[in-house]
């Protein structure tokens, strides 16, 4: 909707990453410029922070300290995982929140999330709809996982992918020292979705990783064995790049336990490298070392790609541009053109929620253990650049807000 003034909120939701903080400095900076917006807040704990009426001002914050959060890693106003439920069964929080937006004059929301974070988004704006109450409603991408409809990639990605690369390549070396035959299993995130997995192959490979598998193909535990017995007798050691979504013909993951479900009922996973190397050594009898990466991947702001921190800064601007200027139930998405050109696009929210994107199979190499140069020609440019930082006492100095809270 056109020409509405009043204030907006800015929240969080879902596994954070190295630039997540990055579009909320681009939505903020645009935000507290643009006179149709009255006061920008930003909820504490997402959607639960709208629920809770607990909001920062973000009118009281240093300049320096919002441009500080492009180089912060994390969430820096708490994430959330919370599911809503069905408002024609249950529509006790939407009630809530257009009752909060009313008391707070709230007439631009933007969420920043994932695919299920996307869903929280697409449910609001269409309960607001129905209730006729104005207010324009961005989702602002972010996923490590890289897993979004509607857009060429997404925000955190491109960091988590050159971080992955490089510890990798810095494994395989630590390995390549030894004389006896050794098998490291390195654990990646990716439940549905290779993306991240598949950045292994950005080092060259018998540099870094050796063999690569990812859930978009089914997992085979004596092809697995096979593979890694075939490194070892060429070259001695042999580093493994595994999704931890990695499952087998049946659907079922290897590393599942299904007695453990989040608030989405999606089933724990984890343990994936230490059943590999329980395998390895029982069957090949080499020594194996299990690593799983686990939030380090996403937290490494110290080597996020430029290219994605600036991406991600403009994507929160383009929301808040976005919102201001009518548009409504749009998430911001990426459009790749030339060699490598991003322009900025709205895609509908019901495209991209709960929707999955998985790496292409014909980016992946015949033996399933590799990628091919698509992957890479796709992958490369979101790794590029690097950031200058601010430090103190030796360490990154990130953002210190002073969390002022909000008021009437």
């Amino acid at each position: 909707m056109k020409d509405l003034k009043g204030r907006c909120i800015f929240a969080q939701s879902g596994g954070p990453t190295a630039v997540i903080n990055s579009g909320i400095a681009g939505g903020i900076t645009e935000a507290l410029k643009n006179p149709n917006i009255t006061g920008v807040l930003c909820a504490v704990h997402g959607i639960k922070g709208v629920l809770n009426e607990d909001f920062w001002d973000m009118s009281k914050e240093d300049e320096s300290e919002i441009e500080a959060l492009k180089h912060t890693p994390a969430s820096a106003f708490g994430s959330v995982r919370y599911k809503l439920k069905n408002p024609e069964t249950d529509a006790a929080d939407y009630e809530r929140i257009l009752e909060v937006f009313k008391k707070y004059d709230v007439r631009f929301f933007f969420y920043n999330g994932g695919n299920d974070s996307m869903d929280t988004c697409d449910k609001i704006s269409k309960y607001m709809q129905r209730a006729g109450y104005p207010v324009n409603v961005i989702g602002i991408p972010k996923t490590i996982d890289n897993d979004l409809v509607g857009t060429d990639h997404c925000p955190g990605y491109g960091s988590a992918a050159k971080y992955i690369a490089t510890t990798i390549n810095e494994i395989a070396r630590d390995a390549d020292i030894y004389e006896d035959p050794l098998v490291i299993i390195v654990e990646i995130m990716g439940r549905n979705a290779g993306w991240l997995t598949a950045a292994a192959s950005l080092t060259k490979r018998g540099e870094g990783a050796d063999l690569i598998y990812l859930p978009e193909l089914p997992f085979d535990d004596e092809k697995f064995l096979c593979d890694v017995e075939g490194v070892v007798k060429a070259k001695k050691h042999c580093v493994v790049a595994v999704s931890e979504g990695i499952k087998y013909n049946s659907g079922r993951y290897v590393g599942e336990d299904a007695a453990n479900t989040d608030v989405f009922g999606h089933s724990q996973l984890g343990g994936v490298c230490g059943a590999l190397k329980a395998k390895i050594s029982q069957k090949l009898g080499y020594k194996c070392k299990a690593i799983e990466l686990n939030i380090l991947q996403r937290a490494a702001s110290h080597i996020a790609s430029k290219t994605d921190v600036e991406e991600t800064y403009t994507a929160g601007k383009q929301a808040v541009k976005a919102a201001v200027g009518g548009e409504t139930d749009k998430m911001v998405s990426f459009k790749r053109t030339g060699d490598y050109e991003i322009t900025y696009d709205l895609v509908p929210l019901s495209i991209t929620a709960n929707a999955e994107k998985g790496v292409p199979k014909e980016w992946i190499t015949e033996d399933g253990t590799w990628l091919t140069e698509d992957f890479e020609r796709y992958a490369r440019p979101l790794i590029m650049g690097e950031n200058e930082m601010s430090f103190e006492g030796g360490l990154p100095r990130y953002a210190r807000l002073k969390k002022v809270k909000f008021k009437l």
